[in-house]
């Protein structure tokens, strides 16, 4: 299988060879160039705010061009565990976020007519044990109930309606979740910012902020630029030039495998829906149609992508596609590509200010609808002067406890290991 990013080869992404100089002020500076960032610069732009972004690499580089394209409701949390934590009316709140931001896609993409093939297929829980089924049960009535959001079940018998296998022990739907091609959204959605008046800049990776007085001085490996406010949007890729908001955030890779094209009769068997599936464990798999191909992903190695780990986590995946899927087990896996997740340390989304500068980050696998919607709406909360009334800001930023992480990750092997043993006790 050939190690490169599927998504890529059917769109033009943007590239560098014509590099945007940095402009030396702007009222705005983006760091990160992926959907959080060009959300935010579209805004921006559109409400005549002189805004540059800053991207280390080229305009979606990151994990939004490398994802399962799924834009899903509801947070990485569970509902329950919100209200637990947040209470009812605020876990109403930000859950209502998650059905708005599926809703912006949806309308970005008919605005600035991109073509991404984004479709409200809707998603497919499943329960890989008859006592992750007996949960789903109960999400049905508590959703509707607490959020007066209908989601459906998928009974063991009926499973083969929805995903060609055997090895679930039913499901649940919902079918306000869309999908699309990630690239194709990333490459759009850039169009869109640098038409409304964005200045976006590749190979500008920041070195250091200083803040003097009420101004921020932003060094990059390319040039400098003063701004009234900085908006940090680096997801998975936050580094040492934010060492605060890095501390915060734990890169977790995460790889897909994509086949050769499958016939329509073997495509329809194994997903007649097109849904966008994924799995009760910890260790999750992930997977959807596209184009006749089977996408599959998962957290087959908690390190952030390089070579090796993608080397080893094509194997793994496509092992675990013919446990789901033994129809493919003489199927051609034609690629194998890696991205880094963000996850903060209580795997919640957080928006809010740090030593001025404003931020978004901690997206946890939702970042397709998420970062799109908290871009354009931490934005807003920019140009009004607070971010302090945003849902995603009236709850703490964890750190690690005790202090032990300096974002230097080097407790992944370890929560791999728990989250297995996890799924093996339950």
């Amino acid at each position: 299988m050939k190690q490169h990013i599927y998504w890529h080869t059917t769109v033009q992404m943007p590239d560098d060879s014509n590099l945007t100089p940095i402009p030396t002020k702007a009222d705005v500076a983006i760091i990160g160039g992926g959907y959080t960032g060009l959300s935010a610069a579209r805004m921006l732009a559109k409400h005549n705010v002189n805004v540059v972004l800053l991207e280390a690499e080229t305009i979606g580089w990151g994990a939004s061009s490398r994802n399962g394209g799924m834009t899903l409701t509801g947070l990485k949390v569970a509902m329950q565990t919100a209200i637990q934590r947040y209470g009812k009316e605020q876990a109403k709140e930000l859950f209502q976020c998650s059905l708005d931001s599926v809703n912006m896609v949806e309308r970005i993409i008919k605005e600035e007519n991109i073509d991404c093939g984004f479709a409200r297929y809707g998603h497919l829980l499943t329960a890989n044990k008859p006592k992750h089924y007996e949960s789903l049960q109960g999400e049905v009535d508590f959703m509707a109930k607490e959020f007066n959001h209908n989601v459906r079940l998928v009974s063991p018998k009926d499973i083969r309606s929805e995903v060609g296998t055997d090895v679930y022990h039913g499901a649940l739907v919902d079918e306000v979740s869309g999908g699309l091609n990630p690239a194709q959204y990333v490459a759009g959605l850039a169009g869109a910012a640098a038409r409304a008046g964005a200045t976006l800049c590749a190979r500008a990776r920041v070195t250091k902020i200083e803040r003097r007085e009420k101004r921020f001085f932003i060094q990059t490996e390319r040039g400098n630029v003063e701004a009234e406010s900085v908006l940090v949007a680096t997801s998975g890729y936050t580094g040492s030039a934010t060492k605060n908001l890095q501390k915060k955030i734990i890169p977790i890779g995460s790889f897909i495998i994509a086949t050769e094209r499958l016939s329509d009769e073997l495509a329809y068997e194994l997903s007649p829906k097109n849904r966008m599936i994924f799995d009760y464990k910890h260790f999750l798999n992930y997977f959807r149609l596209w184009d006749g191909r089977m996408i599959f992903g998962g957290r087959a190695a908690f390190f952030p992508e390089n070579e090796n780990t993608i080397a080893q986590s094509g194997e793994i995946l496509r092992r675990e596609m013919i446990k789901v899927y033994p129809q493919l087990k003489d199927t051609k896996v034609e690629y194998v590509w890696g991205g880094t997740l963000d996850f903060a340390f209580d795997q919640m989304t957080h928006v809010g200010q740090e030593d001025g500068i404003f931020y978004s980050l901690g997206y946890a696998g939702h970042g397709v609808a998420m970062a799109t919607y908290l871009g354009a709406t931490v934005a807003e909360a920019i140009m009004k002067g607070s971010i302090k009334e945003h849902p995603f800001a009236r709850f703490n930023f964890p750190g690690a406890p005790l202090g032990l992480y300096n974002g230097n990750p080097w407790f992944l092997p370890f929560a791999g290991l728990y989250y297995k043993i996890l799924d093996w006790v339950e």
